[in-house]
């Protein structure tokens, strides 16, 4: 691509969408349907950009369309930048094309998208088309992700019904094909019956109505010839009393080394729904303890965080490439690090580094396990723990966690003390940095811009002192400087941008 002479900065132009998505005009529609709010920003080669929403100049154009096709149509847009607030579209009545292939014919190569389509006829395909053809796709950051769900949230609700009626009609993913040897039988009845509790459904697990809301969910499907309902993949996985028996890699291998040899292994391969409650509970036991003196009364208490390895251990189990027969999913604690592994690269829409940044976006490769375990309370729908991870070192003293894919797995690492954090990282420089530096290198990674004089007051050190430390992480390629002067300030920089690194 060729480089901006501005710097980009995305986060500027995906509010700038915001603003422009907030001017659309809905349509006039007899049937009731709901027409999404969408903005539209390309960023030119010289930093210029251009702007659209839906509905600007003609009820109905989709802002995508109105940007390229009635604003720039005869401009050359190769190595434009993109931001949409909403996935291009796919489909469209002929003489129409998708918006996603108005993209492609452009010759625009970054995409930045808000969020992904739920209805039915886009829901993934827009951005699997443009990666298809070369584009790099990006989702935005997740605050601006809410903004632009309250905005649609009559569109989304619509959408999602869409959705659901699609669900029942057949899907082709292995997580949604029917098991047409499988009926109801092969659900664990202690299973629904946690579900029901923890959703606060009112439903019995036996009566027909239950049967519906699962195939509404997608979890069951219809078998009309026969008259049952036949579970799906992700019913089996949920729910189902032997999941491994069709899913082979449906299971977590645990295990605690306790040193000298002394190792003790767990596997849970319940249904998914029972499993975070089993893991807990597991790990109050084998966790090592230590003394609590925060309180007036001493008290034995795990020396990790239990909720914190729960919620890592759920977004694996939820997060995973069920696809990938043989990998299994695990957990390996020892006295330095806890690592969590789970099979599948991170989806393309997401990268290691937003990862390490805690700025994933709202992307699921799962959306029926998602949604289950947000309805039981497990876990958002949305987002991947970013901002559990990110409060380590303030919440709990902790450094934060590192992400790493090696072919198959994502490996989330916890190190269990500052101490460790040398030798356990993948960021190597680390190892290079006093124990105070890197303290204050923790607090920068759980910042995301910092100054000299934020630095120092935190740490109630002199500025000089501060400068010292933050100059020492721009050296290691650690972090990186912005501007000049009084005004410098400075962020992470994770493994992607290294060589970005410097003054």
């Amino acid at each position: 691509m060729a480089k901006h002479r501005l710097a980009l900065d995305p986060q500027k132009f995906m509010k700038i969408a915001l603003e422009e998505m907030k001017k659309s005009v809905p349509e006039k529609r007899d049937d009731g349907k709901v027409s999404p709010k969408v903005g539209a920003v390309l960023v030119h080669t010289d930093g210029t950009h251009e702007t659209a929403y839906r509905g600007e100049l003609r009820e109905g154009d989709h802002a995508e369309y109105t940007l390229l096709e009635r604003k720039l149509h005869n401009k050359r847009l190769d190595d434009c930048i993109l931001f949409t607030t909403l996935e291009p579209c796919v489909k469209r009545n002929p003489p129409k094309k998708g918006c996603c292939r108005r993209v492609t014919n452009a010759r625009i190569n970054t995409v930045y998208v808000g969020i992904q389509d739920r209805d039915p006829t886009v829901a993934g395909e827009g951005i699997e088309h443009m990666e298809g053809q070369g584009v790099k796709v990006f989702m935005f950051d997740r605050e601006y992700q809410k903004i632009i769900e309250k905005e649609n949230v009559k569109y989304l609700k619509q959408a999602q019904q869409r959705a659901d009626q699609a669900k029942r009609k057949g899907g082709v993913a292995v997580l949604k094909q029917a098991i047409t040897t499988y009926d109801f039988t092969k659900f664990s009845e202690e299973a629904l019956k946690k579900f029901v509790k923890e959703a606060n459904l009112s439903y019995e697990i036996s009566g027909p109505d239950f049967q519906k809301y699962l195939a509404d969910m997608g979890c069951v499907e219809l078998d009309e010839k026969a008259g049952t309902y036949r579970p799906t993949g992700a019913g089996v996985l949920l729910f189902g009393r032997d999941p491994r028996v069709k899913f082979k890699q449906a299971v977590l291998k645990a295990h605690v080394d306790y040193g000298a040899g002394k190792i003790e292994p767990k596997d849970f391969d319940q249904p998914l729904v029972l499993v975070p409650d089993l893991v807990e509970e597991w790990l109050k036991k084998s966790l090592p303890l230590s003394k609590d003196t925060s309180s007036f009364k001493r008290k034995d208490v795990p020396n990790f965080p239990i909720p914190v390895a729960r919620e890592a251990v759920i977004n694996a189990l939820v997060h995973r490439d069920y696809t990938i027969e043989g990998a299994k999913s695990s957990l390996e604690i020892d006295n330095e690090k806890i690592v969590v592994k789970s099979p599948g690269a991170p989806l393309p829409s997401i990268s290691l580094e937003q990862l390490n940044t805690f700025k994933a976006p709202s992307i699921s490769r799962n959306p029926i396990l998602t949604y289950v375990f947000n309805l039981m309370g497990y876990m958002e729908e949305t987002g991947f723990g970013m901002r559990t991870f990110k409060t380590m070192s303030e919440k709990y003293q902790l450094p934060s966690p590192e992400y790493a894919f090696v072919n198959p797995f994502l490996a989330l690492t916890f190190p269990r003390s500052m101490e460790a954090v040398g030798r356990v990282s993948g960021e190597k420089a680390v190892s290079k940095l006093s124990k105070e530096e890197l303290k204050g290198f923790e607090w920068v990674k759980a910042n995301d811009v910092v100054s000299t004089r934020q630095y120092a007051s935190h740490f109630e050190i002199n500025l000089k002192k501060a400068q010292r430390h933050l100059l020492r992480f721009v050296e290691l390629g650690l972090a990186r400087s912005l501007g000049k002067g009084p005004s410098t300030r400075y962020v992470f920089t994770p493994k992607g941008h290294r060589k970005q690194s410097g003054h």
